[in-house]
């Protein structure tokens, strides 16, 4: 499985709104500016997002972007789905419930790609958005909230 820019710079966007929205909303430009992507796709990035009810919109002046839910509420997994889609890597017919493959009571290899599944699946749903706020903050010593110059999610 290979994620797509949407899915590693939509995660980036939303660590960095977590960690910046606590008090105010944030806004497209200063994530833009301190994530170095660009506004235009960041603003499709949120659009998705807010669809999937991650992310809500403030308008007028001092508006922007803040948390939809809690960060500790939000996992990698629902980020990743609500911009990439289906996590699995390897799309069975066997594993379908509704059936749709002739060779699926024989096929020994599903269990392979059921087991892979599965455990891309509980991986990202374990780790929450406030970990990684966490570990962002560690890593670039940004505790006090400071602009974090060029360190990057």
């Amino acid at each position: 499985m290979k994620l797509s820019t949407k899915g590693r710079y939509g995660l980036r966007a939303l660590i960095d709104l977590a960690q910046y929205s606590e008090k105010t909303p944030v806004s497209i430009t200063s994530i833009s500016a301190r994530q170095n992507l660009s506004e235009r796709y960041l603003e499709q990035l949120m659009s998705m997002l807010k669809k999937a009810g991650l992310v809500r919109s403030v308008r007028g002046a001092g508006g922007g972007y803040v948390l939809a839910q809690p960060a500790d509420r939000i996992s990698v997994g629902d980020v990743l789905r609500a911009l990439e889609g289906s996590l699995e890597p390897v799309d069975c017919a066997g594993l379908d419930p509704e059936g749709g493959c002739k060779a699926a009571d024989s096929c020994v290899t599903k269990y392979v790609w059921q087991r892979i599944n599965e455990s891309i699946n509980q991986t990202v749903d374990e780790i929450m958005l406030s970990r990684l706020v966490e570990e962002s903050r560690k890593k670039c010593g940004a505790e006090s909230g400071a602009d974090r110059g060029d360190c990057r999610n």
